[in-house]
């Protein structure tokens, strides 16, 4: 029995005409990412930033799944989205809505990521992972930010301290059961 194809809200962001065009047959990589901010009305907001004046375009995941189960398409996969540094060119980004360390994201104290993802959420994923195989030929790995961008900066609450630049999606997030089911290769940082 196959996956049923998971209904996707269209909500393109505005800037995705700016974004880089490119042929999705070279996308090769899933990056699994949580928005680390409480609601998708929040993740709009940020996705909608300009944070590159020069090219009027921000940060945004391509698709992004709700607790509900929800999902919504910010750019589409012809588009590169900045999601992941020095990834993006052979990359797509799923952000799924999770609070994180929202909002004191680099607070030494306040590192623990404590929301769990819903079942509606994983359900949600494994149907859009599998929509992606069948549409992106290329498709074959799969990573979590984390495992991508392993940077530390400076703590927000004391500068001499380090924490993680990126941590998700976290370690309630269910490597194990995704992996079994998606048909994907996990892309670690020594495999990169």
């Amino acid at each position: 029995m196959s996956t049923p194809v998971p209904a996707i809200q269209i909500d393109h962001l505005p800037y995705v005409p700016r974004l880089q065009a490119r042929d999705p047959a070279g996308i090769d990589l899933v990056v699994i990412h949580c928005t680390e901010l409480p609601d998708m009305a929040m993740a709009r907001e940020y996705g909608e930033r300009v944070l590159y004046p020069e090219a009027g375009t921000g940060a945004s995941g391509h698709w992004y799944v709700d607790r509900d189960g929800g999902i919504t398409e910010y750019v589409p996969a012809e588009r590169v989205a900045h999601h992941v540094r020095g990834w993006n060119p052979r990359s797509v980004g799923i952000e799924l809505v999770n609070t994180g360390r929202y909002p004191h994201w680099y607070d030494s104290r306040h590192q623990a990521m404590t929301e769990p993802y819903t079942g509606a959420q994983i359900d949600a994923l494994l149907a859009l992972l599998d929509q992606l195989r069948a549409t992106l030929p290329g498709l074959r790995l799969i990573a979590g930010h984390e495992d991508l961008d392993t940077d530390r900066v400076a703590a927000s609450d004391d500068p001499a301290r380090n924490v993680a630049r990126k941590v998700d999606p976290g370690p309630l997030f269910p490597w194990s059961s995704v992996l079994a089911a998606c048909g994907l290769e996990r892309v670690l940082p020594a495999s990169s």
